[in-house]
């Protein structure tokens, strides 16, 4: 192979674990921080995916406009689920473990509540349009624009989350609240905003992820639970709870699904991604870059 066709290949994998980092971090900030195993994470960046589809297509809106309103409207309906739901469940419940099974199972509905809405409204047909298509050269390699775009979107977004999780006082309280839920309370943390919010922000972050795939992948109800599966590897091959680790897994995810793609066939790249998953439960549980 030569080099502008390992640099294509090594890029396509980058963009596609581009896509896993947003949805991965949306996850681990609802099951790092409160215990929310949310299934129904994959659904939201579906949601995603058709308003910026709907914009483009009827109202000839650019989703790089788009994407920044459903990232915005999406952490508005987090905060309602979180208020209807997973507030009253976390009051309800004398442990966090029944709290935790009990937001799976609430989880699931919404899954399929979700998925079934988008049916009834869209159908299930492919739906998807055409945006910066073009091919752009780089190192002799060809990629679509979109491609691009939607790569160095994804990193900045995940780059900047950890930076603000790192650095503000706000990432300071969450990433106490990951590590010592009791001690953070202690020390005045007040987890009834930050809760909320965070879910919030993580179901922004999976419809960012989809207003911007919408631009470079056809669309259907049905697309969101495999980001959902894949989000749940990344996870735990990053660690819970830590964001570095989710970007780093997501981004290596991607190439190894690519390498496996090109040089085995399509069936190897769910085998890659579930024999890594199992083998690092069993043998590091806490994942590869959980110290």
């Amino acid at each position: 192979m030569s080099f502008g066709a390992w640099l294509e290949l090594i890029a396509s994998g980058l963009i596609t674990g581009g896509v896993y980092a947003l949805v991965a971090l949306g996850l681990n900030l609802q099951y790092g921080l409160m215990r929310i195993l949310n299934i129904a994470h994959g659904e939201f960046l579906m949601l995603g995916a058709f308003a910026a589809w709907l914009a483009y297509t009827y109202l000839g809106v650019s989703p790089l406009l788009t994407a920044p309103i459903v990232f915005v409207l999406m952490v508005v309906l987090g905060l309602l689920i979180h208020r209807l739901a997973f507030r009253r469940l976390a009051a309800t419940s004398p442990d966090l473990d029944v709290f935790e099974a009990r937001g799976l199972m609430v989880a699931f509905g919404l899954m399929f509540l979700v998925q079934n809405f988008a049916s009834l409204v869209w159908g299930g047909e492919l739906r998807g349009y055409d945006y910066l298509t073009d091919p752009v050269s780089v190192g002799g390699a060809q990629f679509a624009a979109n491609k691009l775009l939607l790569a160095a979107v994804a990193l900045a977004v995940s780059v900047a989350l950890i930076v603000v999780l790192r650095r503000s006082l706000l990432g300071k309280g969450v990433r106490a609240l990951m590590q010592s839920p009791v001690g953070a309370q202690l020390v005045g943390i007040d987890t009834a905003r930050l809760h909320p919010l965070m879910f919030g922000i993580g179901l922004g972050l999976s419809g960012l992820a989809g207003s911007l795939l919408s631009m470079t992948y056809a669309i259907s109800p049905a697309i969101g639970e495999p980001y959902t599966v894949t989000a749940l590897i990344v996870i735990t091959l990053g660690g819970f709870g830590s964001m570095t680790g989710s970007l780093v897994a997501a981004l290596a995810l991607g190439v190894i699904e690519a390498l496996g793609t090109h040089f085995g066939s399509p069936s190897l790249k769910p085998l890659l991604s579930y024999g890594l998953f199992i083998a690092v439960l069993l043998w590091k549980p806490n994942g590869l870059f959980k110290r």
